[in-house]
């Protein structure tokens, strides 16, 4: 079957900067999709994206691998072998865990992978050793016939050397025929790394075909974005300019609330104020007349006044004539006083005399 896609979704992808390794470079313009991918034939998960004709994530999944949840709607897992940290961008919280859960789940069947790989593996070793063991035993049968054949090449010096060359090729053949033995197995890991390769590279032709369907589809699916972006972009800048002018007048209608209460603040004082003018009204009305009474009152004094006037004048002029009168009263007092103090001096003489 190849390698095929179990699991897909979208988002904007990003990579660490490598050379702060704080920042976050966007590997996509837009959002692209992202899945997840099982190779049956090796037993392995990958995450890919695609971005036009760009792979921008290519990674493959460990045990050992974490997707670590950074805000509500970002996700982070930093690839050794790729040395380099990917992350994901969702369009929502729910895509951001599903994308989490997905990976967990991934994992755990990548350890099971490992764990079943490792386990054939020790299996073929406890094989290997076996067989190593048997061999040893066939060594030492050889080792002794060897033995005996040494009883026996005692009986000459010729017979001495041909054995020895009878050893010598012996050793010759069996490390020949071990060197041919390790050539037959290395030809045969190579016929299978061979025939793994035909598969992988028949499974990579299949896979590029499928990605190219793939990669037409999202074409198809980018540009249909694009055109519903941009229609959304319309309607987001109607909407903006809606909401300007909703919020214009949400302002207008706090204004327009706040004038309202003003108003009817002003209106309450001038009930108020209504209830207290008939109280206002007989007060003005009682003034008004304690008013003309005064004024009544202002005239009749007004005309004592000028009787009074007239009659000060007329005491003023009889207190001038008074005073002229008396004053000549006075002066004739003084002369008759004149008169009495000569008088009394001329008796005071008489007395004198007498």
């Amino acid at each position: 079957m190849g390698e095929q896609p179990i699991y897909t979704t979208r988002a904007h992808v990003f990579q660490i900067d490598p050379a702060t390794k704080k920042h976050w470079l966007p590997a996509s313009k837009q959002a692209v999709t992202v899945s997840y991918f099982y190779d049956s034939s090796r037993n392995s998960y990958r995450i890919i994206s695609v971005d036009g004709s760009k792979v921008i994530i290519n990674s493959t999944i460990t045990p050992n691998m974490t997707f670590t949840k950074t805000s509500q709607k970002f996700g982070q897992w930093a690839d050794s072998r790729a040395n380099t940290v990917f992350g994901l961008g969702f369009a929502s919280e729910q895509q951001l865990s599903k994308f989490s859960e997905k990976f967990e789940e991934v994992k755990d069947a990548a350890k099971l992978a490992r764990d079943k790989s490792q386990e054939k593996g020790e299996t073929l070793s406890n094989n290997s050793q076996e067989s190593g063991r048997e061999t040893p035993s066939a060594d030492q049968a050889s080792s002794f016939n060897g033995t005996d054949d040494e009883k026996i090449s005692y009986v000459s010096p010729e017979a001495t050397q041909l054995k020895s060359e009878n050893e010598r090729l012996k050793s010759a053949v069996e490390l020949s025929n071990t060197n041919a033995k390790k050539w037959e197995t290395e030809l045969q890991t190579l016929r299978e790394n061979n025939a793994r390769l035909v598969d992988a590279l028949q499974e990579s032709s299949a896979n590029v075909e499928s990605w190219k369907k793939q990669l037409n589809a999202c074409k198809e699916e980018s540009d249909a974005l694009r055109l519903k972006i941009a229609e959304l972009e319309a309607q987001c800048n109607d909407a903006n300019k809606e909401k300007q002018k909703n919020a214009q007048l949400a302002v207008r209608v706090k204004e327009l609330e706040a004038e309202v209460q003003e108003k009817e603040q002003e209106l309450e004082n001038l009930r108020k104020q209504a209830e207290i003018i008939p109280q206002l009204v007989g007060e003005c009305e009682s003034i008004t007349a304690k008013l003309k009474a005064a004024e009544t009152k202002n005239r009749e004094l007004e005309g004592r006044v000028d009787g009074l006037q007239v009659d000060i004048n007329d005491s003023r002029q009889k207190q001038g004539s008074m005073k002229s009168e008396l004053k000549k009263f006075m002066d004739v007092l003084d002369g008759k006083l004149d008169e009495l103090h000569e008088f009394r001096q001329g008796l005071s003489k008489l007395g004198a005399d007498n």
